[in-house]
């Protein structure tokens, strides 16, 4: 029998920066869910990538110096290693600058315009550079961007149009038609009365004012804007193409796909994607889950506030299961979720090391001392024990249930209630009490009854804790993984062997970890506030007025000479004061500075500078200083050194 496929998607990341461990809640999200349908049996294809055009981008890398592409290399290397580091099990990963996709988007617009429904006009409005967006002054709120707050420009350009207005009746049947296609309701709701009732204006989907981007191929001063360049990721991902040539991995996965998003990008998705497939004549998604944010305590993360938390930090530290098992857990289904270091230890330590491990390793250990690591067959099973076998199978129903419903949270809690029952029936039991007598029956029925219990605990873990899962089944030592062994007790077989009792993980030192954790906060803080205190005297500093004019002569008064640092010491009378020993080419000589609060001795040692070498000699903090070197006076009151190339010999003349 075929396996029935099933495509679901991410929003793929914006590489103009990386992005925080929020942003990765998609990818964590989509990937229990398409580890839960591989384990039911669905044929699975995931989906996920960068977006990489843009004038963010472009501006991005101008600021660094490198090109638009060096930037996105960069920063889509960095994304997919943060999202590896969650352990994602993605089948793809696109980039909207792989040549595959922006030969699609080109044809994909082509079509459009050829059929009508996209057209060129002149576009004037306010426009967000963050959002890359342009809003009505009606839809600004308090004069700013309605989406991220930022301040707006007036812009105005030529530019390409989708006819949304065109699609609105046919959107509202088919929202009408499908009424758990968007989840959760509530934002449903919200697209539906808040900017498609109102009137859906024609859409902007190109610019002329910046060259990062895909060109339209009949008019190349124009580049094909993000909302149908990113979100046609979707369909080139899977190879689709507009000319009726689309490959088969498109016309099998595309029949049944669900897309994973932030609500922040619903209206994007559930509007304007959805109205461009209209436009290509495609089928339509079967779903679309807008999930809410993951902050950090009642904050959104901000390098400025000290509590921007990066993936591939927090699986270092604490290990990809862990951490995905508290963004997992810590989500509700409409509602933000909450992020705490304090919080993330306490779920760690009680729900991971003492209900979950501790469980495990117990369990392991009593069949390796009581018999010698074999399972043996259950005997006469008591009330008890058919009461945990019941909370087993209804275990796995609800899990089900909440994941198709994406109540992931509630499904990731069924996890840990059955592990928390499965104890509960360890003191019910007391197994060192009946190890006690003769008649081993009652104790074999409890051991198999609990490492039954710990295999559904491990194949309802796997899609939250891959790798938590597999040891689970190494620890008891079953290949029996699926989720269609759980619709009765009993999958286990008898006259199995265990393997080694091993903790799954180990307690954290709470006080101890709090204190790091809080220490790196305020050193990202302070650090964060240093970087913008000297960005804004970079700003706001006045450039020093000239001095009064010289002549020529007067300048070639000043003897500028090469100098080679050959050591340097801190003068001891004086905490400003540096003296430096400098190869000047004629013998060398001594020169004291007042540079000592911004170089250490050891970052001098071996410097080319620029020195003044004819400056009378003077006493200073009582050494003997023949010479100056030059620095320049920066806007938060440091001084830079005028290094020169180490190519310079020392004593050359600088005219």
């Amino acid at each position: 029998m075929d396996k029935k496929p099933f495509l679901i998607t991410t929003a793929i990341a914006y590489a103009s920066k990386r992005p925080h461990i929020g942003n990765m809640y998609d990818h964590v999200c989509a990937d229990m869910i398409a580890r839960t349908k591989r384990m039911e049996g669905y044929d699975v294809f995931f989906l996920t990538g960068t977006d990489e055009h843009g004038q963010k981008i472009e501006e991005e890398a101008g600021k660094q110096g490198i090109t638009p592409k060096q930037h996105v290399d960069n920063i889509s290397s960095i994304i997919r290693k943060d999202i590896d580091s969650l352990n994602v099990s993605y089948d793809k990963f696109i980039r909207t600058t792989d040549p595959e996709h922006e030969k699609t988007v080109q044809k994909i617009f082509k079509k459009l315009y050829e059929q009508g429904d996209i057209y060129k006009s002149e576009y004037e409005g306010w426009y967000c550079l963050p959002c890359e967006s342009f809003f009505t002054e009606v839809q600004l709120k308090d004069g700013r961007c309605p989406d991220c707050g930022a301040e707006v420009r007036r812009a105005k350009e030529d530019a390409y149009f989708l006819r949304l207005s065109k699609y609105q009746k046919q959107l509202e049947e088919f929202l009408d038609a499908h009424p758990d296609f968007i989840q959760p309701e509530s934002r449903k709701k919200e697209m539906i009365n808040n900017f498609i009732k109102p009137g859906l204006q024609d859409l902007c989907v190109s610019r002329s004012s910046f060259k990062w981007g895909i060109p339209v191929d009949f008019d190349p001063k124009h580049v094909i804007y993000v909302w149908i360049d990113a979100l046609s990721n979707y369909i080139t991902g899977l190879g689709y193409d507009p000319d009726g040539n689309s490959s088969e991995n498109y016309s099998k996965y595309w029949e049944n796909c669900t897309h994973i998003i932030g609500k922040d990008i619903l209206r994007f998705h559930s509007i304007y994607w959805i109205i461009e497939l209209m436009a290509l004549g495609a089928k339509l998604p079967e779903k679309i889950f807008a999930h809410p944010w993951l902050l950090f305590g009642e904050d959104k993360m901000s390098k400025s506030k000290g509590n921007v938390i990066y993936a591939e930090e927090m699986s270092g530290r604490f290990g990809a299961d862990a951490t995905r098992y508290y963004m997992l857990s810590e989500m509700p289904f409409a509602a933000d979720g909450s992020m705490s270091y304090e919080a993330f230890i306490d779920r760690y330590n009680t729900d991971l090391a003492n209900t979950l491990g501790n469980l495990v390793n117990r369990t392991v250990a009593m069949v390796n001392k009581y018999f010698g690591g074999t399972v043996h067959a259950p005997h006469e099973k008591t009330e008890t024990d058919l009461d945990l076998e019941a909370c087993c199978v209804e275990a796995a129903k609800n899990y089900i249930r909440h994941v198709d419903a994406f109540r992931l949270a509630d499904a990731t809690e069924d996890v840990i209630a059955l592990a928390r029952r499965a104890n509960k029936y360890i003191d019910e039991t007391s197994p060192w009490v009946l190890a006690k007598d003769e008649d081993k029956s009652r104790l074999e029925t409890v051991m198999y009854e609990l490492i039954e219990a710990i295999r559904f605990i491990g194949v309802l873990a796997s899609p939250v804790m891959p790798a938590t899962g597999e040891e689970i089944f190494k620890q008891i030592n079953t290949d029996v993984k699926s989720f269609d062994s759980l619709s009765a007790f009993g999958g286990y077989a008898a006259g199995t062997n265990v393997g080694e009792a091993k903790p799954l993980f180990a307690r954290i030192d709470s006080e101890k970890m709090l204190n790091e954790l809080i220490a790196e906060m305020e050193a990202m803080k302070a650090k964060a506030a240093a970087e913008k205190a000297a960005k804004e005297a970079e700003e706001n500093a006045e450039v020093a007025p000239l001095a009064p004019e010289i002549d020529i002569d007067e300048f070639f008064k000043a003897d500028l000479r090469a100098g080679k640092i050959v050591s340097c010491e801190k003068v001891e009378k004086s905490k400003k004061l540096l003296r430096i020993r400098i190869d000047d080419g004629m013998g060398g000589r001594q020169v004291l500075s007042g540079i000592a609060k911004w170089y250490a001795p050891e970052d001098l040692v071996g410097k080319t500078v620029l020195f003044v070498a004819n400056l009378k000699p003077a006493k200073l903090a009582g050494e003997l200083s023949e010479g100056m070197i030059c620095a320049a006076d920066m806007p938060d009151g440091s001084a830079k050194v005028c290094f020169l190339d180490d190519g310079v010999p020392a004593g050359a003349k600088i005219r």
